[in-house]
């Protein structure tokens, strides 16, 4: 059996996860060598919060996501071969500290990276909607939001095709490398909102 079967977030979270043309397999040492052949390649990391990563750091902070609960990541493969990286992060909700926590651990923070040769295909799109059912179905998380620079067309177009709203625009919030300070979005989705949308599809 592949060492990606025997692993999993949580042992409730069953790896890996199909989607109808892709697979999402926990981080191996291997799939992340693959994954740092187009990571930093400048049509990826031009979109990034995070631009070029160290190889070595990056590797680690992926494989140490394994045995975090709150963080279910995911490298993604298309027949096998490793092109892009997802996740939802498991955070709390804002709200005022004081008797029960409702707001504990009830927020999930989606993205996504593909290597840009399969951009344009409508896989992100695949990927993060599975990574909602994740969120909503099993995680029972409240809500899900998730963030790009507002220059970013191809990244706000994946979150607009799930439902998602956008929730923030931040003026001249984000700061870039070639282009300055420019805007950002954020965008959000709850679970009933996630529901209704999957019971239409």
């Amino acid at each position: 059996m592949p060492a990606w079967v025997a692993h999993v977030t949580t042992p409730d979270i069953a790896w890996p996860r199909r989607t109808e043309r892709l697979e999402l397999r926990l981080p191996t040492a291997e799939s992340l060598d693959e994954v740092m052949v187009w990571r930093n390649d400048p049509d990826v990391t031009r979109w990034l919060i995070r631009t070029v990563v160290e190889p070595e750091a990056f590797r680690s902070a992926w494989l140490a996501s394994v045995a975090d609960p709150t963080d279910h990541a995911a490298v993604v493969h298309l027949d096998g071969t490793a092109i892009g990286i997802a996740s939802v992060e498991v955070r709390d909700g804002l709200g005022q500290r004081e008797g029960d926590e409702p707001w504990h651990g009830v927020e999930g923070s989606l993205g996504y990276t593909f290597a840009p040769a399969y951009a344009g295909k409508g896989l992100a799109t695949e990927v993060a909607s599975a990574l909602l059912d994740l969120a909503f179905d099993e995680l029972g998380l409240l809500r899900v939001t998730a963030g790009c620079f507002a220059a970013n067309t191809a990244s706000w177009r994946v979150m607009e095709k799930l439902g998602m709203r956008r929730e923030q625009h931040g003026v001249r919030d984000s700061w870039h490398a070639e282009l300055g300070w420019i805007d950002g979005y954020t965008y959000g989705i709850l679970a009933e909102e996630w529901a209704a949308r999957s019971f239409g599809r």
